[in-house]
């Protein structure tokens, strides 16, 4: 393949695609608008999935270092009602098909398997321009610019490449998610490790519930969730740590104690998360020498399966690219030609996902598609 390839973004897709092309011995740039690989933290847990982010990982070579990442027993789900009742509780024997890994190891992974220089830290996207027969160009934050003969967009939700093939901006989903941490739980908050237990907690209602995952070292990873306006979230100061957390907190009020001290007593400070999606059959017309993988193509509803769809465009762009060394327009069609359906029936499912979580059955719905129909006495 002689076609320069350039990649925007180097999160899990970006540096997916990267690797399963280097693996073809098909070099690649990858621009990222962080400073370096320790920026900033890269979220909580992430389960891999064994038909997308598994298998994309196999395309990268990288399975043996991925089950080295894996931490046990996280697969355990518990569902609680918000007097902290156990609905539901499944345990993790080991037969759970979707292992659980920390995004940041994961991601330092694919970096260590990259050839030196692959990415290029500090290289803010500002803008991208065709130029025609397939070239574009992108222009950086400092006006530096690089021209390339296959640009692909792995920059996310606000995408900077995806002007050049799409009008579609996100919208807001009318829900938002405020993150917290609370260390060495087992310990300083006892009654919150309790709930939480060895994996995932779901404590829900309908609009509003405590996502939290149990990390290393004891660490509580939370996620308050809330259907409100943006503009409600907008007067909450949240540069006054204690004022946002006790206005959050307040909408809880008549939660149990173990759930609301997983805002109430957070060890950071709150960190508001607008949650956003582009439309379910977001798609566009060919255009000759970009393409777009992950959230900047597809932003859905959070469901659990954005980081591993990324990984699987990336690994199915990767193998089409490789495929067809000589014919970069065929291997982009072969590769959106799947990538469309696919992504718009895992946009569908999120759909279903958010109203089982947050609809008005919440959170039976949810136990119901855990059991299967059967919920726990």
């Amino acid at each position: 393949m002689t076609t320069d390839v350039t990649i925007t973004g180097a999160g899990l897709g970006g540096l997916t695609l990267a690797r399963v092309l280097h693996v073809h011995g098909i070099p690649a740039t990858v621009y990222e608008a962080e400073a370096s690989a320790t920026a900033r933290t890269q979220g909580g847990m992430l389960d891999l999935h064994e038909d997308s982010g598994q298998p994309a990982l196999e395309a990268a070579g990288l399975t043996d270092e991925f089950r080295g990442l894996v931490l046990e027993g996280r697969q355990a789900i518990r569902v609680l009602d918000r007097e902290g009742a156990v609905l539901f509780d499944k345990v993790d024997d080991g037969t759970g098909g979707s292992p659980e890994v920390l995004r940041g190891e994961l991601r330092q992974m694919l970096l260590d398997s990259l050839p030196a220089n692959t990415v290029r830290w500090g290289h803010k996207v500002s803008g991208t321009r065709a130029l025609g027969e397939g070239r574009h160009e992108v222009t950086f934050a400092d006006g530096t610019t690089v021209t390339t003969g296959l640009l692909v967009g792995a920059d996310g939700a606000w995408s900077r490449v995806r002007p050049l093939l799409s009008d579609a901006t996100p919208e807001y989903i009318g829900m938002s998610s405020v993150e917290t941490y609370l260390f060495d739980a087992d310990t300083r908050h006892p009654a919150s490790a309790k709930a939480v237990g060895g994996g995932s907690l779901f404590a829900l209602a309908p609009g509003k519930g405590f996502l939290a995952h149990r990390e290393k070292g004891g660490t509580l990873h939370a996620y308050v969730m809330l259907a409100r306006p943006r503009g409600w979230f907008a007067d909450i100061d949240f540069t006054d740590s204690a004022a946002a957390t006790a206005r959050i907190a307040q909408e809880f009020a008549d939660w149990a104690p173990e759930l609301t001290a997983l805002i109430a007593d957070g060890d950071t400070a709150p960190v508001p998360r607008p949650l956003f999606a582009l439309p379910v059959e977001h798609r566009w017309a060919r255009v000759p020498g970009v393409t777009l993988l992950g959230d900047a193509a597809h932003l859905s509803l959070p469901n659990g399966e954005g980081a591993n769809l990324a990984m699987y465009d990336a690994a199915e762009l990767g193998k089409a690219l490789a495929a067809h060394p000589d014919d970069v327009e065929t291997a982009l069609t072969e590769y959106e030609q799947t990538m469309f359906p696919r992504s718009a029936a895992a946009a569908a499912e999120g759909i279903h996902v958010h109203e089982l979580f947050y609809g008005d059955e919440a959170p039976h719905g949810l136990i119901n598609m855990f059991t299967g129909g059967e919920q726990t006495p």
